[in-house]
């Protein structure tokens, strides 16, 4: 880390601190009303499991919202746009925007919500969040607590350490991000209905009769990546919603268009940072411990 970045976080830190000194301590309740003006305290912890299909219809609220996916993908529309954050990645939510949140497997999901207050030193605007190891270990523990304990003045303590983890955060775009472009969002909802399809880019773009220069233009345009790159990320969503479900790695990898298991895995591990056995494991015990 540099020497700018670290004097930034310094003085990120000491803008929290000044905030939290002058905001009084309330008891917080389990649940706020969403009409309600402000939290009862600076940050909340919720946690929730949501079935297949889930919907949390439009809305929005007075507060930030940091929304974190222990096992299954969440997804949040906001405005028109789509972002979409495996295990790895979060969404951050400033406050008073109105989103949608789904999710197509079950998920077990976590909800940080940031008085207004406190979200003058986090992104003005919706983005994914990575998530650190030492933040999601904070994220898990939060979620075992009773919810007296992550109301007292120790959980209080790790929430404010979770809200400068955020602060730091690199920022990215949606993981799996859309496009609106006639010929490249053609692509990729063939593909997202046929993610195991090989075919190079120049193929595809024929299927929307335009040119593999252009399909790939308007990727880096509309998605920050090339499509290749976006392929690789829906196969890596895809697979985890199937090893949620039990699905052997070697069938998933071949539903996936991989001649071997051994490619499946090598490519999972270096977009998700860890092996398809692994992430089954702890996305059951993520689901088992709610």
């Amino acid at each position: 880390m540099g020497l700018t970045a670290f004097i930034d976080i310094v003085k990120n830190r000491q803008s929290i601190r000044r905030i939290r000194q002058s905001m009084p301590i309330l008891s917080p309740k389990l649940d706020v009303p969403l009409s309600s003006p402000h939290l009862p305290v600076p940050v909340m912890f919720r946690s929730a499991y949501v079935p297949a299909e889930g919907l949390y219809p439009q809305h929005q609220h007075a507060w930030g919202e940091f929304v974190y996916s222990f096992s299954g993908v969440m997804e949040v529309k906001v405005a028109g746009h789509h972002y979409l954050a495996p295990p790895q990645y979060g969404v951050w939510l400033p406050p008073n925007l109105d989103h949608v949140g789904l999710n197509r497997q079950e998920a077990h999901h976590a909800s940080l919500y940031v008085s207004a207050p406190l979200c003058a030193v986090l992104p003005a605007e919706p983005c994914a969040l990575t998530v650190s190891p030492l933040a999601r270990a904070l994220l898990e523990h939060l979620h075992a607590q009773s919810v007296r304990k992550t109301a007292s003045e120790a959980g209080a303590r790790l929430l404010q350490v979770l809200v400068d983890l955020l602060v730091a955060a690199p920022r990215v775009g949606s993981y799996l991000p859309t496009s609106d472009d006639p010929a490249l969002g053609a692509v990729l909802r063939w593909l997202e209905a046929h993610p195991g399809d090989n075919r190079p880019v120049p193929e595809l773009a024929a299927q929307v009769h335009t040119t593999e220069r252009t399909l790939m233009r308007r990727s880096q345009r509309d998605l920050g990546m090339g499509l290749l790159q976006w392929r690789q990320r829906l196969r890596v969503v895809k697979a985890m919603a199937l090893l949620e479900r039990g699905q052997t790695v070697e069938t998933i990898a071949l539903d996936l268009g991989y001649g071997s298991a051994s490619a499946f895995i090598a490519m999972f591990k270096r977009l998700a940072g860890t092996t398809p056995d692994e992430y089954r494991k702890t996305a059951a015990g993520g689901i088992k411990g709610n």
